[in-house]
């Protein structure tokens, strides 16, 4: 038999490769480059035209499709695609079931609290409780907050390389 064929003891020692080695066929880099193009197209297309309009009120509570699926888009990351496939690939399809009840507890939270958030002027919950408590150490102790957790939640669940 020919020294060149497969053989499962030849791939049990091999090394894993790399990110960078990975991605090396015109496949894999035109599906990222049509991603990014797709990507600027809507973000030039959904651009205001309207000089005289402040950003911050086009982007705050403006009712349109672009802010709905940005939200969504930065919500969405690998450890959804890569760690939820993976997990329900093993236990079944019932891990799925957090992201589904998410999306409804989302949609709800959405309904309360976005009228007091309209009726206050604020943008983020930090900011609601400045205004409503008043004194700036709340919005930064709870900015501080939510960035750590954020950061800790994702290296916890994010494997090691």
């Amino acid at each position: 038999m020919d020294s060149s064929t497969w053989s499962p003891a030849t791939t049990a020692t091999a090394e894993p490769l790399k990110a960078y080695e990975r991605i090396r066929n015109a496949a894999d880099i035109s599906v990222i480059v049509v991603y990014f193009v797709v990507v600027m197209a809507v973000g030039l297309w959904s651009t205001p035209e309207c000089p005289g309009e402040a950003w911050s009120s086009h982007l705050t509570f403006s009712l349109c499709f672009q802010i709905g699926a940005s939200l969504f888009a930065s919500n969405i990351g690998s450890g959804h695609f890569v760690g939820l496939a993976g997990t329900g690939a093993a236990a079944g399809i019932a891990t799925g079931g957090f992201e589904w009840n998410a999306l409804f507890l989302v949609v709800v939270l959405g309904w309360v609290f976005v009228p007091i958030y309209i009726k206050a002027g604020v943008v983020t919950m930090p900011e609601y409780l400045r205004k409503r408590f008043g004194g700036k150490r709340i919005q930064v102790y709870l900015s501080v907050l939510s960035l750590l957790l954020y950061v800790f939640t994702k290296i916890s669940v994010s494997p090691l390389p």
